[in-house]
């Protein structure tokens, strides 16, 4: 990992955390997914845009059959999360009685996945959870708390491995937190 501040748009961010450690992390939600669901009928749902890269390395890292489905959602502008979410792509996997686990780069207010989670619920599942590689437990409002996370972070706002600023920054290969000024 790089030890360099890095510029992306105005903003200046500082090294948080490498892509080993990202990696170990996937690793280890990935074995839990396995033996959680094991025997049952598994279907993943990564939120797109940011998830792409987590949901990618998760199913390399599963070693059983499991569907993988996508949904857009957007509340970002900028730094600062809209309070909103605006379901742009839908769900469109028949759901009933299947194990749903919910792919998510980043849970914060918890908007997105509150949503989410009630568009799914409506498609009668045998279950539904979350899984996130980064949760902010200080910024967090929602009522569905992530069962696997990769890492709890403070309520800061981190580019890189799918998280962007301003759509830049996705394709770091390690996570990067925004240096205050």
């Amino acid at each position: 990992m790089t030890t360099k501040e890095i510029q992306i748009h105005d903003k200046s961010f500082y090294p948080f955390i490498s892509e080993s450690e990202i990696m170990t992390s996937v690793k280890t939600l990935a074995k839990a997914l396995e033996k959680d669901y094991e025997g049952k009928d598994l279907l993943l749902i990564a939120i797109l845009n940011g998830a792409f890269m987590f949901a990618s390395d998760i199913m390399k890292c599963i070693q059983r059959d499991a569907e993988i489905s996508f949904v857009k959602v957007s509340s970002y502008k900028g730094t600062q999360t809209s309070g909103r979410v605006d379901e742009l792509i839908g769900l469109n996997n028949n759901m009933e009685n299947r194990h749903v686990v919910i792919l998510e780069d980043i849970v914060d207010t918890g908007i997105t996945i509150d949503k989410v989670i009630s568009l799914i619920n409506a498609n009668d599942p045998a279950s539904v959870e979350v899984c996130t590689l980064l949760y902010k437990p200080e910024a967090y409002k929602g009522k569905h708390k992530p069962k696997y996370i990769g890492f709890e972070i403070p309520n800061k706002f981190v580019v890189g491995y799918g998280l962007d600023y301003n759509e830049l920054g996705r394709n770091l290969k390690e996570l990067y937190q925004l240096k205050e000024e």
